[in-house]
């Protein structure tokens, strides 16, 4: 009988190994500071696992800083082998540990899901004098120290998307004037107050101040017209660029293959919610849902062509 019950108490505390939630708390790290995609991300996962009950208390923080490679730095020694502990990134980190040699690298945590798509958006003050891409592109390419673009962290989504924007205009990408910040709310704060001569994010990050009157779209880099959102494609303004934004979610180093499996499993539940799909149409987010292995396919395939952009436009040597 006691052999029984010693083989039972091994299988519970084998099966409490293997559950990375219910049990114990959850964490997940935003790379960035409050108010950007990543950070929005966050805090959504975070509302549909609670709200889901998938698990029972779920932390967020905030550790901005050099386009996520601080945060991914910091992960990855302080979670090696925990089960409870997520990471949000995207594509604005692929761009970032390339351009700032990172030491650390998205090959040093699990990858989970892609969670999310975002296309690009162009905006400038409505009190400025800027009223269309075209207007833009002209001040570009007259001088293009004259433009200074405000967005995410160098070699991130937005600096790539700016590039790409020089390049197809003409313009050396390696004269543009870009201003970098770690959080979107202090990107946010420079683009409404006219510090920078234009903003570029996900259009999500621009919405409420779209809608509000205080910013102007001037264009986005999907390749049709987004619904709800006014104004055109870079594309109809004469720039063939498309650009689209995705993030998604890690795990720590050195976790198990079943521990692995449950988060999965956990994160696909999410993505199948009622709560998860109402923030994607809230939010304006494509589902890009992709897991585990698959996932990890398409990143390896996403810094490969990553590393070749950042490289023609001058980026990386």
């Amino acid at each position: 009988m006691r052999v029984l019950f010693k083989a039972a108490a091994g299988i519970l505390l084998a099966a409490a190994a293997v559950l990375p939630v219910s049990a114990q708390e959850l964490s997940i790290m935003a790379p960035a500071g409050p108010g950007g995609g990543w950070d929005q991300t966050a805090r959504s996962l975070q509302n549909a696992l609670q709200t889901e009950k998938l698990a029972t208390n779920v932390q967020v923080t905030n550790v901005p800083g050099a386009g996520g490679t601080i945060g991914l730095a910091q992960f990855v020694s302080q979670n090696k082998g925990k089960a409870d502990a997520l990471i949000v990134g995207g594509y604005v980190m692929v761009g970032a540990i390339l351009t700032n040699n990172a030491p650390v690298t998205l090959d040093q945590v699990t990858p989970i899901a892609r969670l999310t798509g975002e296309y690009e958006a162009i905006v400038v003050p409505t009190s400025s004098p800027i009223k269309t891409m075209g207007d833009l592109v002209a001040q570009l390419k007259a001088d293009p120290g004259t433009v200074s673009w405000g967005g995410g962290s160098a070699g991130g989504t937005d600096h790539i998307t700016v590039g790409l924007i020089a390049k197809a205009a003409g313009v050396d990408p390696t004269k543009i004037n870009y201003i970098p910040f770690s959080g979107g709310g202090e990107a946010l704060a420079a683009i409404v107050g006219g510090k920078v001569t234009a903003g570029i994010s996900g259009y999500g990050e621009f919405e409420q101040q779209v809608k509000a009157g205080k910013l102007r779209v001037l264009a986005v880099s999907s390749p049709e017209r987004l619904p709800n959102v006014d104004g055109p494609t870079l594309k109809e303004s004469g720039i063939d660029v498309e650009v689209q934004n995705w993030r998604g979610v890690w795990a720590a180093p050195d976790i198990t293959d079943e521990q692995k499996a449950s988060l999965i499993s956990m994160i696909e539940k999410v993505n199948a919610s009622k709560t998860w799909q109402d923030t994607l149409a809230t939010k304006g987010w494509a589902n890009t849902f992709l897991a585990g292995d698959a996932f990890a396919d398409v990143l390896k395939q996403e810094i490969e062509k990553t590393t070749a952009v950042l490289k023609e436009i001058g980026l990386v040597k």
